[in-house]
């Protein structure tokens, strides 16, 4: 039906009830779904890169590459929608990026990551000897919007790590907590020194006592005994479960049989020397990091978070302290924040505009109808399954200066006939006739701009495709409320004043005319305008090429990192006591909130445009969180 021969305004107007009652029904829709909306600091995108790590102990590096590196690398040329494959090997150790082509359909991720699994384990027999099964790593994107730091002054790390376990399993629970990871637990081993004076006068062989444990340790079968009503197996009970069950075997020797305890000492300890450690404030700590399902809400999450741990903290022992070291809630609700802080400025900009230009009740309805247009949209964000996160809310605030145009025409097409004499229905439904169709037009031109972004192959435009998205909606909606529930809106508050002025005079006083003055000279001078306007562009597009250009905006997060790099080969515990020197200066610091350390590898990622660095002993990162972006910055002169 030709969109003149009826009129939607009309119809609606016609239907006051039921336009009424959807207008409640929406800004109530609306409200709830702004309060369902998943809120995140970043939308999610698919992250296009595996890494595998092949351990090989005693090779050197020029092994590792040849006999495994470069075996594996081939192997992996065959994946689908590979971009490329990047490696390192050093002694002992082979780390191998899978890096996927950007215009790659995100659908396609699993199948590629499944064929470089079958890759593997094809390969696997061609591998050296004491090579180790692949370590793959494909949540390499994984984001930890929660990180805790446990300490203790009363408790080892063992018995610390076993209470964060506890706390952990907890924590998982949680609805919307897709995963806890524990960072910084040292691993336990059994240590068993002996003197090479005290074995040689015994005559205990050495290579005697590693195979006395080996096979006291044997897990082997023993049969089973069958009868007609059970089965019951046998075990040969050997294993060890205690310290003082390897200091009471036996060793035989030169006719006697020596408890290894007496000619050895044998003690529990940690991995020494260790491979990562986590400290917090100075403190050795075991780190939680908590990633949420990819429909949670931050902010409602850390509330939950919050009042879990306060509870589980009452039934902790005496002398553990958890403490934050990153919270993606407060960015969050601090993003939120501003934009609604932006959109209250922007509600009383527009409407101090159509006060002053169209009077107190135009502008009230201009106004009124900025509310209907966002219910509406955060509706379809929520049904469509759209975030609020940095992106979304970057959109939303683009829209907010373009939503009210439609309903501005509406309704100042509507006060316009009301002077001219028309009544009120006809006033009200003459839009519709007149620039329903254009005002459409625009509106869909105005989207399709921001098609290019939605539509883009590539990371970028996964990352950015709610922009497209939102404006898109935002302007659909506010072209709805314009033809449907402005001129109900209008048709209530409006009033006919009883001045008419001849429609052919209207157009003759007052700022048309002033404007008509200008458009004449415009058509006059035809040449120079045009001039004017190439000269324009050209200027516009020469500028263009000077704007800084950045995948992501500059952070406003509170933490500054720190990356100390040490020569390849530098022990680990020299690592530790330059990270150490380094906290002792923080200590000083009075803008800083908190710093923790990670020596031996990266901070779990916090913030999903980290660069995170693979483990080794040669690396620490201290993350430091500072009180502000203004005492971030101090912090940095000073650091």
């Amino acid at each position: 039906m030709h969109m003149k021969e009826f009129n939607l305004s009309a119809w609606a107007l016609k239907h006051q009830a039921l336009v009424l009652y959807a207008l409640c029904a929406l800004l109530l829709a609306g409200v709830f779904s702004y309060t369902q909306l998943a809120q995140k600091e970043d939308p999610d995108f698919t992250f296009k890169v595996m890494t595998i790590k092949l351990l090989w102990p005693g090779a050197t590096a020029r092994e590792v590459e040849q006999q495994v590196t470069d075996l594996v690398e081939r192997k992996l040329q065959e994946t689908p929608w590979l971009d490329n494959v990047s490696s390192y090997s050093k002694a002992g150790e082979a780390v191998i990026f899978v890096t996927l082509r950007d215009s790659m359909p995100p659908a396609e991720l699993e199948h590629s990551w499944n064929q470089v699994r079958k890759g593997l384990s094809d390969l696997r027999r061609y591998l050296p000897e004491g090579v180790t099964d692949p370590i793959i790593d494909d949540n390499f994107g994984e984001t930890y919007g929660s990180v805790y730091a446990f300490t203790s002054t009363t408790l080892s790390n063992a018995e610390l790590a076993q209470q964060a376990g506890k706390v952990r399993d907890e924590l998982l629970r949680i609805e919307n907590v897709s995963r806890v990871r524990l960072i910084g637990i040292q691993r336990e081993k059994i240590y068993i020194d002996f003197s090479s004076k005290k074995m040689a006068a015994l005559g205990i062989d050495p290579l005697l006592v590693a195979s006395a444990l080996k096979e006291q340790n044997a897990m082997e079968p023993a049969g089973e005994v069958l009868s007609d009503y059970d089965i019951t197996r046998l075990r040969v009970s050997g294993d060890f479960n205690s310290v003082k069950s390897i200091q009471d075997i036996g060793i035989k020797a030169g006719g006697k049989i020596h408890r290894l305890g007496d000619v050895c000492h044998v003690y529990r300890s940690y991995a020494d020397p260790a491979e990562f450690k986590m400290r917090t404030m100075g403190r050795e700590a075991i780190g939680m990091a908590i990633s949420m399902s990819p429909q949670g809400n931050v902010t409602a999450l850390a509330k939950t978070l919050d009042r879990e741990l306060t509870r589980i903290k009452k039934h902790l022992p005496p002398g553990i302290e958890v403490h934050q070291v990153s919270n993606q809630a407060a960015v969050v609700k601090k993003s939120i924040g501003e934009f609604m802080g932006a959109l209250l400025e922007a509600l009383a900009i527009v409407l101090a505009v159509s006060f002053a230009s169209l009077g107190l009740r135009a502008g009230l309805v201009v106004g009124l109808s900025i509310p209907l247009v966002l219910a509406g949209t955060f509706l379809l964000m929520h049904l469509f399954g759209i975030d609020l996160q940095r992106v979304s809310l970057g959109a939303m605030i683009i829209a907010l200066g373009l939503l009210v145009d439609d309903a501005m025409i509406a309704v100042e097409m509507m006060k316009v006939k009301l002077e001219q004499g028309y009544s009120k229905l006809a006033a009200a439904t003459f839009a519709y006739t007149s620039t329903a169709f254009p005002m459409l037009t625009g509106t869909l031109i105005t989207a399709a701009a921001f098609l290019p972004v939605g539509l883009a192959k590539s990371s970028a435009g996964e990352y950015t495709f709610s922009i497209c998205a939102v404006v898109t909606i935002a302007l659909l909606v506010s072209w709805l409320v314009a033809v449907v529930f402005t001129p109900f809106i209008g048709f209530r508050l409006l009033h006919d004043n009883g001045l008419h002025t001849p429609a052919e005079d209207h157009y003759q006083q007052g700022f048309y005319a002033r404007f008509r003055v200008l458009v004449e000279w415009c058509l006059d001078h035809r040449k120079s305008v045009l001039a004017l306007t190439l000269v324009a562009f050209v200027l516009a597009l020469s500028g263009f090429s000077k704007i800084e250009q950045e995948f992501f905006p500059p952070s406003e997060r509170p933490e500054l990192l720190m990356d100390i790099w040490l020569p390849e080969g530098t022990s680990f515990a020299t690592t530790e006591g330059i990270a150490l020197q380094i906290e002792r200066k923080l200590q000083e610091d009075r803008d800083i909130v908190n710093y923790t350390s990670y020596i031996g590898g990266s901070t779990p990622r916090f913030y999903l445009p980290l660069d995170l660095q693979l483990p080794s002993v040669n690396y620490a990162q201290i993350v430091v969180t500072a009180r502000g972006g203004g005492a971030r910055e101090s912090v940095l002169k000073r650091t």
